[in-house]
This record gives structure tokens, sequence and C-alpha cells, in this order.
């Protein structure tokens, strides 16, 4: 009988892309940005993060730019911080 392998933990992915991971930081900083904002106003706008996010799981370059898109529309808005 053989002794079961110890699990090696996860460091990470093998590749390193450059836009992907530019894309993923500036995703995780549009979500930072809106967490703060009323809940009605977040709701929503989380949902678009959201399905920029899941475009991203198919079509990086269409995602950073609705990604784009977004930031610039939040960053004119009123209640934008």
């Amino acid at each position: 009988m053989t002794e079961p392998e110890t699990p090696v933990p996860w460091t990470g992915p093998e590749w390193d892309d450059p836009a992907l991971t530019r894309l993923a930081e500036r995703l995780r900083d549009a979500h930072r940005r809106v967490a703060p904002l009323p809940a009605e106003t977040r709701r929503r706008l989380i949902r678009h993060l959201l399905v920029i996010t899941d475009l991203a799981k198919r079509d990086p370059e269409l995602a950073a730019r609705k990604l784009e898109v977004f930031l610039s529309d939040f960053h004119r808005a009123p209640d934008a911080r």
C-alpha cells in the first residue's frame, strides 16, 4: 500500500499574461470603488462588474474595453467616490 501524496500548495498559474493580470487588478479596483456606495447603486454597479468579469473568461480584450467604459462612466457619475 502506498502513502497518499502530500498536496503541494497552489502558488498561482504557471504562466504570466500581463494583459489578464492588469484586467484582474482593474476589476478588483473597480469592486473596491463600488463597495462604499449606497446599497441600491452598489447592487446595480456590481451586476455590471459581474457581467464584465464573466465576459473576461471568453473575451478578455472586449472585457477590458467594457471595463474602461464602465470606469470612465463611474468617474463622471455624481455619486462616485
